[in-house]
């Protein structure tokens, strides 16, 4: 059968994908699209990469790095955007997407909505609980400041800070809006940290995170989660001083204290040095004033109660009365006892005489002499008594010797060591033997030996023995 004849030409594939590309810029060269961010990805080139969906449809969607690094929020999923760009073709996987070139939400209720989503659930794992926060010091002697290093808001904080109480001032730089302004926030929250005290970075006593006013979207890094954790965890007490007064992050909520704006965290940070100054001053008039006034009182009692008590001559003098009295007594009642005493003395002298002192010596000799012997006649008849029994147990002792047995004919074999030769085998193994029989000992060379049968014959033993 014969193929039909048409006259249109036949297009490569890259052609009519770039036909078709053409005609899409062509057509829809600048377009707005409202959507919802879903498949968000960010790979380490920097680009975002996402789709736009409705009920019925999905359109995917790239950001280039200087792009998205200018947003001034967060993408995420399911947040409701309205994507601004150019409309084109991907010729590689027959697709088309839009090039975003300005992403904005698609109203403050859906950023408010994620806002409050997001508190919801950092409220029930209890990190904005008020257990966790922490008194600001009274007179910080550092303080450190996480802000952007130009701009009205640093130099605000410092010039407060001369103004109430100069104090030591750190400056961690960072970016407080766009891309990557909430990771610089937490690492520098956590950086703080993480001095050592008493190293030569001194540690701060007390952080401000601090940026002016702004949209929702210029304040969104105060909004990650990343800087409220970081908030939260922080072991130094830290004031956040976001926006102005009716602008409210989540980093308010995890702060220990929050400042409606950068200048009144500076004022909560430190007291007013001149009113402290006055107020010290007061206090140490007042101190003054009250020890005087107690020191008044109490002299005035002092001396009522001096003049209610009597003179002390009329206190002692009754005293002293007796004590003389008693002076005057005593040397009396000395000689008296002296003298009676010696009186006893002389007369117990009187009763002792020559002869009863020695017969009470011939008395006590008789006692001594007595004993003595009574102990010479007790230590022998022990004696005798342990005697016998050493005695029995000495002839014992020689009835068992082995040399009572040598006496009636036996002998011991030995070895040179000394051991005694029990059987005719270790004799023969042993040379020379030694044999002992209770008149003397004499020693036997093994050639000299003969041997005899283990079991011999009668007639043999008698001829043995």
């Amino acid at each position: 059968m014969a193929e039909p004849t048409t006259n249109l030409p036949a297009l490569s594939v890259s052609e009519l994908a770039g036909a078709l590309k053409r005609t899409v810029e062509d057509r829809f060269g600048h377009v707005r699209v409202r959507g919802e961010i879903s498949g968000l990805a960010r790979p380490a080139s920097g680009h975002v990469y996402l789709a736009l969906k409705d009920n019925s449809a999905v359109l995917d969607a790239v950001m280039w790095k200087g792009v998205a690094a200018l947003l001034g929020f967060r993408p995420e999923n399911g947040l409701e955007v309205i994507a601004t760009g150019k409309l084109t073709t991907y010729p590689g996987r027959s697709k088309y997407q839009i090039v975003i070139e300005r992403l904005e939400p698609a109203g403050i209720g859906a950023l408010m909505a994620l806002i409050d989503t997001r508190r919801l659930a950092l409220t029930a794992e209890g990190l904005f609980a008020d257990t966790r926060k922490r008194a600001i010091p009274y007179i910080p002697e550092v303080i450190g400041v996480v802000t952007s290093p130009t701009g009205a808001v640093i130099r605000d904080i410092l010039h407060r800070l001369a103004e109430r109480f100069p104090r030591r001032v750190l400056i961690w730089p960072v970016l407080v809006q766009g891309e990557g302004a909430a990771a610089q926030i937490a690492a520098a929250i956590h950086g703080f940290n993480a001095l050592p005290v008493g190293g030569d970075i001194p540690r701060p006593d007390v952080l401000i995170v601090a940026r002016g006013g702004g949209s929702i979207e210029d304040l969104w890094a105060f909004n990650e989660e990343i800087v409220v954790r970081a908030a939260a965890s922080s072991a130094i007490p830290l004031i956040s001083a976001v926006g102005h007064e009716t602008d409210t992050t989540l980093i308010d909520y995890a702060a220990d204290r929050r400042a409606p704006t950068p200048t009144a965290a500076a004022e909560m940070a430190v007291p007013v040095q001149r009113e402290l100054i006055d107020t010290l001053m007061t206090l140490d008039l007042r101190l003054k004033r009250a020890v005087q006034r107690g020191f008044n009182g109490h002299q005035d009692q002092v001396r009522a109660l001096a003049r209610a008590m009597p003179h002390p001559r009329h206190l002692l003098g009754l005293a002293q009365q007796r004590f003389d009295e008693q002076a005057l007594r005593l040397p009396r009642a000395l000689t008296t006892g002296a003298m009676r005493w010696q009186a006893k003395l002389e007369r117990t002298v009187a009763k002792l005489r020559l002869g009863d002192i020695e017969r009470l010596q011939w008395q006590g000799r008789t006692v001594l002499v007595r004993a003595a012997k009574a102990l010479d006649q007790a230590s022998r008849a022990q004696l005798v008594k342990s005697r016998t029994p050493l005695v029995t147990a000495v002839r014992l002792l020689e009835t068992l010797s082995y040399t009572a047995t040598l006496a009636r004919g036996y002998a011991v074999v030995r070895q040179a060591d000394g051991r005694v030769v029990a059987t005719a085998n270790s004799a023969r193994r042993s040379s020379p033997l030694t044999i002992e029989f209770h008149d003397g000992t004499i020693e036997l060379m093994k050639n000299h030996s003969k041997s005899i049968d283990p079991k011999p014959s009668p007639a043999t033993q008698e001829r043995l023995f």
